[in-house]
């Protein structure tokens, strides 16, 4: 064997010896996304068709959720803080909690792009035995009106 034979196999298995950098976290690029969103209700099976279009305005100043929150209307998180925002890669997760003994509860999962972003919050209903899924898919569309 020739020592270039041996040299080629060692340096693909140890590297260039480059260091390694940090994966870049995703983030949504300031500007306006349209939304789809839909929702889906206990003991019904299908996905109820698009119940709603938002608009939504990302500045760059958003941490944390991205500004990303619950925007149907019927949806009780609609105005409930975000605590235990985790971001690991391209997926954000973070719980929503209204105040009160009976307030509703929530948790959301979504997938982020640069330009893009998918997601579902489930709610369980404050008071009630009954679980709720707000489903939403958002597109950049420009900047900010």
């Amino acid at each position: 064997m020739t020592k270039a034979m041996i040299a080629l196999p060692m340096a693909a298995i140890l590297g260039t010896g480059a260091p390694a950098r940090a994966e870049e976290v995703p983030r949504l690029q300031p500007g306006g996304y349209q939304v789809t969103i839909r929702l889906k209700l206990p003991h019904i099976e299908v996905m109820t068709g698009v119940l709603d279009m938002a608009s939504i305005c990302v500045t760059a100043g958003d941490a944390g959720t991205h500004g990303l929150v619950a925007l149907s209307d019927p949806n009780p998180l609609r105005k409930c803080p975000a605590s235990n925002v985790l971001q690991n890669g391209d997926t954000l997760t973070f719980d929503i909690v209204c105040a009160g003994s009976d307030a509703a509860v929530g948790s959301a999962r979504y997938t982020i792009g640069a330009e893009y972003f998918d997601g579902t919050i489930t709610v369980k209903m404050g008071g009630k035995n009954m679980t709720m899924i707000e489903r939403q898919s958002g597109r950049r569309v420009g900047n900010c009106r």
